[in-house]
């Protein structure tokens, strides 16, 4: 029989449990709250276009922009004046005489009258050698030569008393004759005698050594108490003059005429000596003499250039760059190099225009000297330039601006031609927004370059 099931008889099903709300879920909440209000009145805001306002100098920081503020630079006026022009080269310094002290005669080195490194004058006694054995050839010389002499005089008389019995007829004529060759033997044998004694006399003064120049003694080569010989190939000691000493330098065959030039027409050139970083002028002189030929292996010439060294800054063998002055510019526009900025292809300089604004001026560069640099167009006297503060600059920028001076100039030098990033000088000490400039390759930097200026110490960096 079948059974029936009725809903009652199953087993009864237990409903799903309810998922447990967790206890931390607010605090989350809470900590993503308060994170998201930091980040809003933490994060740099762009000024308020209805406030005015602008925002700090310096380029802003953080991620605002270099254009919306004032950039403070340093600036100098371009000015009206004088330079050089110079031809350099490379040289070194030569003494005009080195001289060898070597001994004449052999001997025991008895004294010694110097101090290595002493500036000696000429005839100042140096070394003194044993005078002993020559003092004793000087007296045997000179009585060979009193007892020749006492024969030749002997021999005179005879001759003067043969003359009178020729006359008479007394002796024949031979005998007179051989008492005339007597007497002119023995005059031969005295004056042979006579070198001899001159020669021990010259051996004596060879043995009191003096210095033949003016000039500085090396160091000593032989000590008191060695035997000296005339043969040493090394020599006593070695003096140097050092005042006045000669540079000779090379220069480029395509400036010697502008060289010659003046050099026939009598000019006196003015040749001045820098160190070997060519930052500090070491010497000044005139430029003696030019050499024969050109060297076809290098298309270089030499030249001769004489120094008074007073002070002793020149030394032989020493490196020095040379600055031959050829011709003097007078009257001409003069900036700081430190303002001319370069390109591969363009030379500019920023110019501050009297609305406090600056513009990219093309220039035409001249000559420089130190670290002024003649501009031949593209500038008048009076005109503002940028010397620092580069990097924050772009077409039509406002700046505020710190002169270092009328006609200064400013501390450092431009780019080389063709350099793709030319450094600005460094500003004046506390200057504000004073940093180093950035060129482009192919135009003036960008505003968007990264770049540091500083303010009253502080350091900002802006992008």
């Amino acid at each position: 029989m079948s059974e029936k099931l009725s809903l009652s008889t199953l087993p009864a099903q237990t409903p799903p449990a309810a998922p447990r709300k967790s206890k931390y879920g607010w605090v989350w909440l809470l900590v993503v709250i308060l994170a998201a209000a930091g980040v809003y009145h933490y994060w740099p805001k762009g000024p308020d276009p209805g406030a005015g306002g602008s925002p700090p100098p310096g380029g802003g920081g953080g991620r605002r922009g270099r254009g919306a503020g004032l950039a403070p630079v340093v600036a100098a006026k371009a000015r009206r004046g004088g330079i050089g022009v110079y031809v350099t080269g490379l040289g070194t310094v030569s003494a005009i005489n080195t001289i060898t002290i070597k001994s004449r005669v052999d001997g025991q080195l008895m004294k010694v009258n110097y101090q290595e490194g002493q500036l000696v004058h000429e005839g100042d006694p140096l070394i003194e050698i044993d005078t002993r054995p020559y003092q004793v050839q000087l007296d045997m010389a000179t009585g060979q030569q009193m007892r020749d002499q006492a024969l030749l005089d002997n021999a005179k008389v005879d001759l003067a008393r043969y003359q009178t019995l020729l006359a008479q007829n007394a002796i024949p004529e031979q005998t007179l004759a051989t008492q005339r060759s007597l007497v002119a033997q023995l005059e031969g044998t005295v004056k042979s005698d006579q070198s001899q004694i001159d020669s021990a006399r010259l051996n004596l003064t060879y043995c009191h050594i003096t210095a033949p120049i003016t000039g500085r003694v090396g160091l000593r080569l032989v000590d008191q108490g060695n035997i000296v010989h005339a043969s040493d190939a090394a020599g006593l000691l070695v003096i140097t003059q050092v005042q006045p000493i000669s540079v000779v330098f090379t220069i480029v065959e395509d400036k010697l005429p502008e060289v010659l030039k003046r050099w026939h027409a009598g000019q006196q050139l003015p040749v001045e000596l820098w160190d070997r970083s060519d930052q500090k002028r070491i010497g000044a002189g005139v430029l003696r003499t030019i050499d024969n030929q050109i060297d076809p292996t290098t298309g270089m010439i030499r030249l001769r250039a004489d120094f008074p060294n007073a002070d002793e800054a020149l030394f032989p063998d020493q490196f020095v760059n040379v600055h031959l002055l050829v011709q003097e510019k007078q009257g001409v526009t003069l900036v700081p190099s430190a303002a001319v900025q370069r390109t591969s292809t363009t030379t500019y300089v920023y110019l501050v225009k009297p609305d406090s604004t600056v513009t990219v001026r093309n220039v035409v560069e001249g000559v420089s000297e130190s670290d002024a640099t003649e501009i031949s167009s593209g500038l008048e006297p009076g005109d503002a330039v940028v010397l620092a503060g580069l990097d924050r600059l772009n077409e039509g920028t406002k700046v505020t601006v710190q002169y270092q001076g009328e006609g200064g100039r400013g501390q450092g030098r431009g780019g080389a031609p063709g350099a793709g990033a030319p450094a600005a000088g460094a500003p004046a000490a506390g200057a504000p927004g004073a940093g180093a400039g950035a060129g482009s390759p192919d135009g003036p930097p960008p505003g968007g370059r990264k770049g540091r200026g500083r303010r009253g110490g502080a350091e900002g960096q802006g992008q």
